[in-house]
């Protein structure tokens, strides 16, 4: 038997070689799950198959793992290390024999029990045949689907049409102690084994494939059957004057337009010429924390993506990412102006499903969106969504749109019986394609809607953009935020009609905030925005490669000492290697003199440059501020250092969605600060080494604040000289000097005169409660002139002059 068993062993691995290419995560499964190959190790797998042991066995082998074919010693006995949960069915009838897998179980933990073995490794292996999930009902499509368990001969049809999109993934090994250690029969520990694994092995497929599809047509009748769909085509026939049929088909038009059309042999597709793609475009995608994307999938947790979004190109790079993280593509919400020809078809096979801007008017349209959207969630599908709404022309995260988050939480009140987590993504990259169209549109002119002859010359420009940055933020799980802010929220449930609760908005609001602020403390830092954050903040954007280069070591070792964040990304290279590769990207002019060299940006690219500055301000929000302040005083107290923060830092946070600050932040950025010889510190007292070269860093260091406090100033030195001053006023006159700042210091960063901006200043001068509203309009408090004496000490005279002198003279003119 053993030599037929290895005759037939030797035959799949002679086919595996030519029919099969595997796709293996994690990349190291010895160094990811800490596995030792000189220890007993065994594999669980869900399917007791020749082919998926014989590609089992090649990738062990590259990895220098076991290998699976052979047996392993333990104690006295010789187990197969390969243990399959389920036989194949035979080729006529679907009841399968009964696998070895219990006996194998009950074989290691008798052995565990008996000589109190630890270092035993049980692996859990997911092997998929193509990430094909099935249809609800199955066609002759599932001849070569290994979307249902199949026989030899299916399997050989599977094998050839599917072998290249083999997906191994191995898992961290069971922890046997617990399991031995148990109270309970030892007859049912090999029992409960095979019912762990094969719940792991289920989790495992329906992260990697999602739910069994649904036909196009099943899905409308479902939705059309709805009572909520009823009851809004109802209203419709009634207010519109129109028959129930008639009515009927304005909600099946509307489905249409929504739905997805989520198809696999798309996806693969895609997959192939995105790499092409990714390939011509970008040096490499670094993707950074995609684990505890894992470890809520092997929980049974629902994911809903919610990335920053800076370019298009973010639909299609974090798609891409999270298929080859091993994952089933999300359902994406996409902005309606995508539904064009021919990229609307290929987006919604992608998993696109189409949302207008606005549901105003429309009560039919809102119900048949929100009845698809909980449809989504009530299966099991993956869902992404911008919750900014439409893409950042400045680099900063805009407030965000809450319309969508409200609509999951309604669906949540349906009664999903899944815990569904956020799973907050920042975006990064060293050059968004559509930086100029948004300096355009920032100075005024249309936004262009989007064709088929942009996709033409978004093609013919394609160039090096350097390296994109993808990070996954700490995870949101609704249910506990639910339980945490809104013990009673279970209350509101309902599973049709479901009624918004009062206590809707303001979670929604709150929890859209946290997901803003956790995007943004996983910021990735590269090389074009550490040198726009240097090269902005100096005289004609330039400075001497010497002195470029020890900047952006300083703020290396600062973001690395004393980082804003354990998620923030902090690049591998040194200075040296950032700024060659920076240089590569034809950003940037060398010019040559008998001094050396000078880099400056080109001409071109300088007012661009303000939005790669914008992607990573907030990071260097704390230590730019204590910089500025260390080079105006030269010695200050750490009493001192603490109370400006305090002061400070809440604007900040509201500006830039910081979280809570972290009593040891002050003293970290501080201390990164003495370890670069910059400061000494002795006790409570801070002085400035006596050394230009350390005043040089930290006014440069210092100066990226600089538009940011003039803008503060702005506004708080028209409430300070008024004896109250109205809203709409404040926010007119607050843009016209800003302006005309801009105009006399040469200032062309864009959102320095936005509107929108300057508002949101005011309205977090509002709920800190700095400024109040009276009878004469909003006026100052105590904490706000502390405010304005701390921006007169900080800012340049010659600024600060400019500012002073507009606000005295409108405050004069509006006296008379």
């Amino acid at each position: 038997m053993r030599i037929i068993n290895r005759c037939l062993n030797f035959i799949s691995a002679g086919m595996n070689r030519l029919f099969v290419k595997s796709k293996v995560l994690p990349e190291n499964p010895i160094e990811q799950y800490n596995l030792n190959p000189a220890n007993p190790t065994f594999y669980i797998v869900r399917l007791n198959a020749r082919s998926d042991l014989a590609a089992l066995a090649r990738v062990c082998k590259k990895y220098g793992l076991p290998n699976p074919t052979e047996e392993q010693l333990l104690g006295n006995a010789e187990l197969d290390r390969f243990i399959g949960i389920q036989n194949p069915p035979p080729l006529f009838g679907n009841k399968s024999k009964p696998s070895n897998a219990l006996q194998q179980g009950k074989q290691i933990i008798d052995h565990l029990m008996q000589s109190g073995e630890k270092n035993v490794q049980v692996i859990p292996v997911t092997i998929l045949w193509g990430r094909n999930p099935g249809k609800e009902k199955p066609g002759l499509g599932t001849l070569v689907s290994h979307s249902l368990t199949p026989s030899w001969f299916r399997k050989f049809f599977v094998l050839l049409f599917s072998g290249r999109d083999n997906f191994i993934r191995f898992s961290q090994p069971l922890d046997l102690s617990l399991l031995v250690n148990e109270k309970a029969e030892v007859d049912e520990l090999p029992h409960k084994l095979l019912r762990v694994a094969r719940v792991h092995f289920r989790r495992q497929k329906l992260a990697a494939t999602g739910p069994k599809m649904p036909s196009r047509e099943q899905l409308f009748n479902s939705l059309l059957a709805s009572p909520t769909i009823k009851k809004a085509i109802q209203i419709e026939a009634k207010e519109k004057n129109i028959s129930q049929e008639q009515a009927r088909q304005n909600a099946l038009k509307l489905l249409d337009e929504i739905a997805a059309n989520y198809s696999d042999a798309t996806i693969r597709v895609a997959d192939r010429i995105l790499t092409w793609l990714w390939n011509k475009l970008y040096n490499g995608i670094d993707i950074k924390f995609s684990e505890q994307v894992h470890e809520l999938t092997d929980k049974g947790h629902e994911i809903i993506y919610m990335p920053c979004h800076r370019s298009h190109m973010d639909y299609l790079l974090l798609t891409y990412s999270i298929y080859h993280l091993g994952l089933v593509p999300p359902h994406i919400a996409a902005g309606i102006n995508l539904n064009f020809f021919p990229a609307g078809g290929i987006f919604r096979r992608s998993g696109a499903f189409f949302i207008r801007r606005s549901f105003a008017g429309n009560k039919l349209y809102s119900s048949v969106f929100k009845e698809y959207l909980s449809q989504l969630f009530i299966k099991g599908y993956s869902v992404k969504f911008y919750t900014e709404g439409g893409r950042s022309r400045t680099g900063r995260l805009l407030p965000p749109k809450t319309g969508m988050l409200a609509m999951t939480l309604q669906a949540m009140l349906r009664g999903i019986d899944r815990p569904i987590s956020i799973v907050p993504v920042y975006i990064g990259y060293e050059h968004v394609m559509e930086i100029n169209t948004y300096l355009k549109e920032l100075a005024g002119n249309d936004k262009k809607g989007e064709s088929v002859l942009g996709i033409f010359k978004a093609i013919k420009n394609l160039k090096n953009y350097g390296r994109g940055y993808l990070n996954f933020g700490d995870p949101i799980s609704i249910n506990q935020y639910l339980n945490d802010q809104q013990p009673d929220w279970r209350e509101s449930i309902h599973p049709t009609d479901v009624q918004k609760p009062q206590w809707l908005g303001p979670q929604v609001a709150n929890l859209a905030d946290k997901v803003m602020v956790n995007i943004n403390s996983a910021a990735a830092l590269n090389a074009v925005n550490l040198l726009a954050m240097i090269l902005l903040v100096n005289d004609k954007h330039a400075l001497s490669k010497p002195k470029l280069i020890a900047q952006l070591e300083f703020y290396l070792h600062l973001q690395r000492s004393a980082s804003y964040s354990e998620k923030v990304t902090t690049p591998d290279e040194s200075a040296e290697q950032l700024l060659e590769h920076a240089l590569k990207l034809n950003k940037f002019d060398v010019i040559s003199d008998e001094f050396g060299e000078i880099i400056a940006i080109n001409d071109k690219e300088k007012t661009l440059f303000n939005y790669y500055r914008n992607n990573v301000l907030h990071l260097f929000a704390v230590p730019s501020l204590l910089a500025l302040h260390l080079f105006k005083a030269h010695q200050t107290t750490m009493a001192d250092c603490q109370a400006l923060i305090a002061r400070f830092y809440p604007l900040f946070a509201k500006e830039w969605f910081l979280h809570e600050l972290d009593e040891n932040y002050i003293t970290r950025v501080l201390a990164s600060f003495v370890d670069q010889d910059l400061i000494e510190i002795d006790g409570d007292n801070i002085k400035i080494t006596n050394s230009n070269d350390c005043l040089a860093k930290l006014e440069m260091l210092g100066r990226a604040l600089s538009l940011t406090l003039q803008r503060y100033a702005i506004v708080v030195g028209f409430i300070q000289t008024s004896s109250g001053i109205e809203r709409e006023e404040l926010e007119h006159e607050s843009q016209v000097l800003a302006e005309r700042l801009g105009t006399l210091h040469g200032i062309k960063t864009p959102e320095f005169f936005d509107k929108k901006v300057l508002i949101g200043f005011i309205s977090s001068l509002r709920e800190q409660k700095l400024i109040t509203e009276t009878e004469q309009g909003l006026t100052g408090s105590n904490e706000l002139c502390e405010v304005y004496l701390y921006l007169k000490a900080l800012l340049p005279a010659r600024v600060w002059q400019s500012i002073d002198d507009i606000v005295q003279s409108q405050a004069q003119h509006t006296k008379n």
